[in-house]
């Protein structure tokens, strides 16, 4: 089936099999090897990517459900030599071990700051009237769909904190 996904800013035609998630589209047609294949089963977050500014698991869903979809992976986010803040962040704050679920992690903490700028709430937000609080509780709440093995979570909670102000 004829797709175009626009992916890290580039439009990407390509003739795909219905089957194809966008995860494998990615990691096995584009080669952009950042998003894991965790679980396969969109309970760990190690494949969240963007698409349109909203956070996916990537592997519950299929590239031709994108169509015409922007896409942002953490090759996209920044470049080695132009970090975006919540890289430089997770670097700072040594927000990673083995690194395996930092692309997720990443990725999932910017589309959470603009949920939180938009007002969304989470199971944690204790006044709905108000803007959320990102106290370390409602950032862990808004993050628990991404797993560190490695339990690296006090330091992805700084690195959060630092990027929200």
């Amino acid at each position: 089936m004829r797709t175009i996904i626009t992916v890290n800013g580039e439009a990407r035609t390509h003739d795909l099999d219905p089957r194809t998630t966008l995860l494998d589209y990615l990691r096995e047609t584009l080669r952009l090897t950042g998003a894991k294949k965790g679980c396969d089963h969109g309970q760990c977050g190690a494949c969240t990517v963007l698409v349109n500014g909203v956070r996916i698991n990537a592997c519950l869903s299929l590239a031709v459900a994108h169509d015409g979809d922007q896409v942002v992976s953490i090759e996209g986010l920044g470049a080695p030599d132009n970090l975006h803040p919540m890289q430089q962040a997770f670097l700072k704050h040594d927000a990673f071990q083995c690194g395996y679920c930092t692309p997720g992690q990443i990725c999932s903490a910017v589309a959470m700051l603009e949920e939180v700028a938009a007002g969304w709430p989470s199971q944690e937000t204790a006044d709905l009237a108000a803007p959320p609080a990102l106290t370390p509780d409602e950032l862990r709440e808004r993050m628990s769909g991404n797993i560190c093995r490695c339990s690296a979570y006090p330091q992805i909670v700084a690195a959060i904190q630092e990027v929200a102000g």
